[in-house]
């Protein structure tokens, strides 16, 4: 499926976001209001890259819950709708399995597993997963079953001092990673090029590709540099605020097309 139009499933920011889960980052204060103005700013870029936005319906007591990538994974033949490791975001893949059953069938991620969608990194017919503090051995199981029909590999690769794998590595073009070489080591990526990020630009491995256009953090211009030296077009927008809720570009949005 490669022609039809993209669709961004999107959540707002809600006022509980600053109770949010922290893994490896102190709690600094969130405000609220500029979070949420980033986030239209995101809206607006993922518009202008050509996708439908829609929203799935607010969730104001779930503090992560602008936060969709991490309930569901969608693939051209499924939509694998997970089981996020916070116990606080059990509730949160709901409302988002509604919004994605009008597209496609749906596969659910059952107890013991966890798995955030933050640590399912798709390129191509090859799927990497993260193994984290918020997905486990058996998340990767049961995801690997829920592709087994469909030609897809999996494998799981150990995530240490990051929250997910993308945050540490997304794909920038078919065969171009980019990843912070701290948090991961790009030769377990068998066969693809990778660009690295600077020491002080770790966050930028997080980047959101639509179409040929690659998001990039605004406060990375190093990365920024890197990336339009390879060949690609990028364009930036800011997600200072949702950072110091451990999110990153991908994060705020599930994004698939339809015919």
């Amino acid at each position: 499926m490669h022609a039809g139009m993209l669709v961004a499933l999107t959540r707002a920011v809600p006022p509980s976001i600053v109770d949010c889960e922290l893994t490896h980052m102190a709690r600094t204060p969130i405000d609220v209001r500029i979070a949420r103005a980033q986030h239209h700013q995101y809206e607006q870029t993922l518009r202008a890259l050509g996708c439908r936005v829609e929203h799935v319906p607010a969730a104001p007591d779930l503090p992560d819950s602008v936060f969709i990538e991490d309930t569901a994974v969608v693939f051209d033949e499924v939509a694998v709708i997970t089981r996020p490791g916070a116990i606080s975001r059990r509730a949160e893949p709901q409302a988002v399995a509604t919004a994605l059953s009008r597209y496609r069938p749906l596969r659910r991620i059952q107890p013991p597993a966890t798995i955030d969608g933050g640590d399912v990194l798709v390129i191509g017919r090859r799927v990497f997963i993260g193994l984290s503090t918020r997905t486990n051995e058996e998340g990767v199981r049961q995801f690997t079953d829920a592709l087994a029909r469909f030609g897809y590999n999996v494998t799981g690769l150990p995530v240490d001092g990051c929250l997910h794998l993308k945050s540490a590595v997304t794909a920038a073009a078919d065969d171009l990673l980019i990843l912070d070489p701290v948090s991961i080591d790009p030769r377990r990526f068998d066969g693809l090029r990778w660009i690295e990020t600077p020491p002080d630009e770790r966050h930028a491995a997080n980047v959101l590709r639509i179409g040929g256009t690659v998001v990039c953090p605004e406060d990375a211009p190093v990365t920024r540099r890197r990336l339009e030296d390879a060949g690609l077009s990028v364009r930036t927008t800011a997600a200072s605020e949702l950072a110091k809720a451990e999110g990153g570009l991908t994060c705020c949005s599930v994004i698939f097309r339809i015919p």
